[in-house]
């Protein structure tokens, strides 16, 4: 087995910022090194089909599916606790959200995303997961397009994810108004945090490396935290014009206590969320949920 580790992530603040430490060796992580590849998440989400990388980061949605090839990490997790992904539209003039979505065509991100389950599961509501859900139709969008494509008119929403849900209401991003959040949605409905994503790792590394290199990457999210500034002003690299300021609100959005690990309430938010993916039909595959050590 060969010792350099192979990372997939997102090429955005929040993930920049947990693995800047492993980036540039802050620490010492003989007799593996790590080699980063930073894809945007449908991709990564289509790769680990594949068993690509050692290491990836996955959207929980995607992870049923490769549950025979990677188990989660206990950190790494990007859990929206009250806010998360959104739907946005050029224009909403209040009311039921549910009711503006029927007929609409969204443009989504991908529909292996948390956010897509996210947006069925909305669309159900969670009382009635086995009733049709509200109908609307989607078309899959890179999610650095989405917020353009809507503000052109091209579509009548957007499912939006990433540094978007800070910026999508100003002037140079259309001034767009938001319809819902689904990650505050769904904390009103079940008073959990919305699982988006979290990284997962190959089963066949086995049980000597594996712990070490979830150490390493624990040990990565812990160095970024203690040394924030310092991270941040790399994850700014990956911030799409956001500013310091709204990357580092960002960052604490994405990367913090849950990320370190997921506790009881994360790992509940985990299986009531892929569970309800499975009760709707929208998840095929019965989820089976596998933690590293």
């Amino acid at each position: 087995m060969p010792e350099t580790i192979h990372v997939g992530h997102s090429p955005d603040p929040d993930d920049a910022f947990m693995f800047y430490a492993l980036t540039f060796a802050k620490f010492d992580t003989t007799p593996e090194s790590y080699e980063h590849h930073l894809i945007d998440i449908e991709t990564l989400n289509q790769k680990a089909l594949k068993g690509e990388y050692e290491v990836t980061a996955l959207s929980f949605h995607a992870y049923t599916y490769v549950a025979d090839k990677y188990a989660l990490l206990p950190h790494g997790a990007s859990l929206g606790d009250g806010y998360g992904p959104m739907i946005v539209a050029k224009r909403f003039e209040g009311g039921d959200p549910k009711a503006w979505l029927a007929g609409k065509k969204i443009a989504v991100p991908g529909i292996r995303t948390s956010a897509f389950l996210s947006l069925n599961l909305y669309a159900r509501g969670l009382k009635s997961l086995k009733s049709p859900p509200v109908p609307f139709t989607y078309e899959v969008v890179p999610f650095d397009a989405i917020i353009p494509e809507v503000a052109a008119g091209r579509f009548d929403g957007g499912l939006i994810i990433h540094e978007g849900q800070l910026t999508y209401h100003e002037e140079t991003s259309g001034r767009l108004a938001k319809v819902v959040d689904l990650g505050e949605w769904w904390k009103a409905e079940t008073g959990l945090p919305l699982p988006l994503g979290g990284n997962g790792i190959r089963k066949d590394l086995g049980k000597d490396r594996i712990p070490r290199i979830s150490r390493h990457l624990h040990d990565s999210i812990k160095w970024g935290l203690d040394h924030r500034k310092e991270a941040l002003q790399y994850a700014l690299r990956y911030a799409r014009d956001m500013g310091e300021d709204k990357a580092d609100k960002f960052v604490g959005m994405y990367v913090n206590d849950y990320t370190l690990d997921y506790g009881a309430k994360g790992r509940e938010a985990i299986r009531r969320f892929l569970d309800a993916g499975y009760e709707a039909g929208v998840l095929t595959v019965k989820p089976v949920v596998e933690f590293a050590v």
